[in-house]
């Protein structure tokens, strides 16, 4: 007997047209970061920003966990493309080639139907941007990351690489070296935005990276959702994502910052994404993961106030050649916090999927609430899972659970909804969907739909 995931990637059998208008020379060097920095026009403290990143990714050590990434040359990897297209406001404004590619993967259509804003990037450039005009009066700014530096020096430079230093590790100073293109959102005090924001991000070019910085600020009271998705034509050569995303949510705010990754299996994805959440205030990360051949994605919190709260919700899928190495970090730094790890993974025809994560609470995060679950499912004999949950616990009045489960689809299983009248390619399909349910209930229904219709799943089995 033979069963078969297959996961429709057909968007990615696509070669953009679009023709850059600019790009740096494969490599890493001190001319290239300064080229970039003049080509943006970016103030001196930006300028010194980068150049000292590219000091630290030099002398610091490769991450000694994680995926290998020994096939990973930078010497390769282009690290600038600015597109041939002004940044829009109107979805007409944008180049037939660009807007082409984009509406493939469905952005207009969920822009009109459950946006309050979208940004677009393609390559190293965002080339859309557009806002709710009754959001832009209440004060919420919604800039691609190059204006905001302009326009907003010093609110930018007050949060700019603050929560993520160069120092952090390799890929945060080559993201720190490097960035462009990504969203800076800042939500007024006791601002509500009924509708979720979006940015998505697109490489087309071959053997080039992204690394698009987001910083959201969501004042005291306010209340923001935000989802990103990622996609990238298939090529024979690697790619390199190594975005970054901060977050701060202040007093009472509540953020959710969702994610649709799914790069195709030429891409390296080593993204790091923090947020610091203080008194009373909510951090929610939903986040699916479903391309690239290796993935490296920890979503940390830290939870700076009394009485605030996290969770953080995943699905990870490794199929053949990848090697997904994810999971979540909750750190509570005061009393009365609370955090929930939800995390899921499937794997299946030699995939890899790893579960990697933190749980730390302080010596003054008494009377405190944590709970860990990891769930693994494997759908054959060739594939691995692995789960590595780290606790730290420095307080003894505090309440800690954790749970583990690694299987695979049992025969009883299935033989039991073929008892209800399923056959079996429909029960092993109803298994694996309620499987990523918990996910898939947290996004809107426009998404939920997309998620659903992105992953595809069909389950088919024959005899012989």
């Amino acid at each position: 007997m033979k069963n078969k995931l297959i996961i429709d990637d057909t968007k990615f059998d696509f070669i953009a047209k679009a023709k850059p208008v600019y790009k740096t020379e494969p490599g890493l060097t001190r001319e290239i970061i300064e080229e970039i920095s003049y080509f943006k026009e970016e103030p001196d403290w930006m300028r010194e920003l980068r150049l000292k990143s590219l000091q630290i990714f030099n002398e610091i050590h490769e991450p000694r966990f994680g995926v290998d990434v020994s096939n990973l040359d930078m010497s390769r990897i282009v690290a600038y493309i600015k597109p041939e297209a002004l940044k829009a406001t109107s979805w007409e404004d944008v180049p037939g080639e660009i807007k082409e590619v984009f509406e493939k993967l469905g952005i207009p259509e969920a822009e009109r139907k459950a946006l309050s804003g979208v940004g677009a990037q393609y390559d190293s450039e965002i080339v859309y941007r557009n806002i709710q005009r009754k959001m832009e009066k209440l004060g919420v700014i919604f800039l691609d990351m190059e204006s905001a530096v302009r326009k907003y020096p010093d609110l930018v430079r007050r949060y700019f690489m603050k929560l993520v230093p160069p120092t952090d590790h390799k890929y945060a100073a080559l993201h720190g070296a490097i960035w462009s293109g990504g969203t800076f959102l800042y939500v007024p005090a006791n601002v509500e935005i009924p509708m979720p924001l979006q940015a998505y991000f697109l490489m087309s070019s071959p053997g080039m990276g992204q690394f698009e910085h987001t910083i959201i600020v969501a004042e005291e009271g306010s209340e923001v959702t935000f989802i990103e998705g990622c996609s990238a034509p298939r090529y024979n050569i690697l790619n390199l994502h190594a975005g970054m995303v901060e977050i701060y949510v202040k007093r009472g705010a509540k953020v959710k910052y969702m994610t649709i990754q799914n790069w195709s299996k030429n891409t390296y994805n080593l993204n790091t994404k923090r947020a610091i959440v203080e008194e009373g205030g909510f951090m929610s990360w939903v986040s699916g993961s479903f391309g690239s051949g290796k993935t490296m994605l920890y979503p940390t919190t830290i939870l700076k106030g009394k009485g605030a709260s996290s969770e953080s919700i995943s699905i990870t899928y490794a199929g053949e050649k990848q090697h997904l190495d994810t999971g979540s970090k909750m750190i509570h730094l005061a009393p009365h916090t609370s955090s929930v790890i939800q995390a899921r993974s499937i794997s299946m025809k030699g995939g890899w999927t790893f579960y990697r994560g933190l749980l730390k609470i302080g010596e003054k995060a008494e009377k405190s609430k944590a709970t860990v679950s990891c769930t693994a499912l494997m759908l054959d004999n060739e594939s691995k899972s692995d789960t590595l949950p780290i606790m730290e616990i420095h307080n003894g009045e505090v309440d800690v659970g954790h749970e583990a489960r690694v299987g695979r689809i049992s025969e009883e299983q299935i033989f039991y909804l073929m008892t209800r009248g399923l056959s079996e390619s429909e029960a092993r399909s109803f298994i694996v969907k309620g499987f990523i349910e918990p996910v898939v209930k947290e996004l809107p229904l426009e998404y939920a739909v997309e998620l659903y219709k992105l992953i595809e799943m069909e389950i088919e089995s024959s005899i012989g």
